[in-house]
């Protein structure tokens, strides 16, 4: 991915998660925009969003209803020849981290076999 490419998806980024957080109350849960990507001619843009609290699909809902006044509003603080169009995803990779994590507690409680001792 191009240098430019990264900068934008950062960019698209932090001022989608700032209009989300001003702009829009999600009662009992954390909405977080976890990353963005856009396509190369910057006329679409895939935003990953994790929930933790609350029901996912109903705020996944809410943003794509949505997407065209974010859109808006992020047109107006971000200057690209075409806004991209925005396309909200749900971002499963917290709560995987947090089975992985787990998992490995699992694992680290089980018994180990017994150090081998050097023979000389």
């Amino acid at each position: 991915m191009s240098k430019r490419l990264d900068r934008v998806n950062e960019l698209m980024r932090r001022e989608i998660s700032g209009v989300i957080q001003r702009e829009f109350e999600w009662k009992g849960a954390l909405v977080t925009i976890s990353e963005v990507i856009v396509t190369q001619d910057l006329k679409e843009a895939k935003v990953f969003v994790s929930i933790l609290g609350g029901s996912s699909k109903e705020i996944l809902e809410k943003l794509n209803n949505k997407h065209g006044y974010i859109q808006g509003r992020v047109a107006k603080r971000v200057v690209l020849k075409n806004t991209p169009v925005l396309m909200f995803r749900i971002d499963n990779s917290a709560q995987r981290g947090v089975d992985v994590v787990n998992l490995l507690d699992e694992v680290a409680q089980l018994p180990t076999a017994p150090p081998e001792e050097d023979e000389k």
